[in-house]
Parts: C-alpha cells; sequence; structure tokens
C-alpha cells in the first residue's frame, strides 16, 4: 500500500483511499476522519474542552448528567444516544448508562456471579449488562 500527502492551501480538505477492498485500515482511517468532523466538548467548571474521540475511556451518565472519562472527568451536553449516534464503531454500548472506547478497554474480568466487568486504561470499571453481553464478547472476541 502506497502513502501519498499533499499540502495544498487553496483546496478543500479531503481524503481519499483506494483499495482492493475494506479491511481494518481503511475502516480506521474512515472513522479517524469522522470523528474529526464531529466536534464534541467536555466541560469543568471553568473551562470548555474539545475532545478527541480516541482519548475518551468511555461516556457515562450519573446523576441525569452525561460525562466524558478521560485523564478527568468531563461533562458533556448531550444525552448518551445522541453520543452514540456521533461516534464510529470503536465504541459500544455495554449496559444502559455506559458507551465504552473499545482502544480503551485494558481487560475484562469475570466477577463471582458470572457477569463481565470492564476495566479501562484510567482505571475506570464498569459492568457489561446481561443484555449487551453478547454483542460485547463477540466485537472484543472475549471468551470468558
Amino acid at each position: 500500500m502506497n502513502f501519498k500527502f499533499f499540502i495544498d492551501k487553496s483546496r478543500e480538505e479531503e481524503v481519499i483511499v483506494y483499495a482492493h477492498e475494506k479491511n481494518e485500515i481503511v475502516k480506521e482511517i474512515e472513522s479517524i476522519v469522522q470523528q474529526s468532523n464531529s466536534d464534541l466538548f467536555g466541560y469543568t467548571e471553568t473551562e470548555a474542552k474539545k475532545l478527541n474521540l480516541f482519548d475518551v475511556n468511555c461516556f457515562i451518565t450519573e446523576n441525569n448528567k452525561t460525562y466524558a472519562l478521560t485523564d478527568e472527568k468531563l461533562q458533556i451536553k448531550k444525552r448518551l444516544y445522541e453520543i452514540e449516534a456521533m461516534v464510529d464503531d470503536g465504541f459500544i454500548k455495554i449496559n444502559q448508562s455506559c458507551i465504552a472506547n473499545i482502544r480503551q478497554i485494558e481487560k475484562v474480568q469475570s466477577t463471582f456471579s458470572g457477569s463481565l466487568s470492564v476495566i479501562f486504561k484510567n482505571g475506570y470499571k464498569d459492568y457489561i449488562s446481561r443484555r449487551n453481553l453478547k454483542s460485547v464478547k463477540e466485537r472484543l472476541g472475549v471468551k470468558l
């Protein structure tokens, strides 16, 4: 596969891919381009920060508010279902109140009760609901 990069400030930015099939590399390029087109801001008490979706471990809801968990907890001014429609295939809903970034999952653990928990790279831990268990296991390739 060849790679070419041109800088031309007189043209609109675009990404064109010529490929024999839609493989993992093409899907990853597509998701990067789509994410760069969707601006999402996280808010602290004093500032607003533009989010890079690759840095988000997960989106959660607590007390009727939506948060993005990165290295910090940032409030999002959108509902979870709106965020779910915005994000790419790199995210999956693991329970009613959490959308997980697959690239930020550090490990999946089984509990004594037979359910599964997800531990993210930032240390946050959440459970996989029974309703979403089959689809999450298939996407992650987990055989627990």
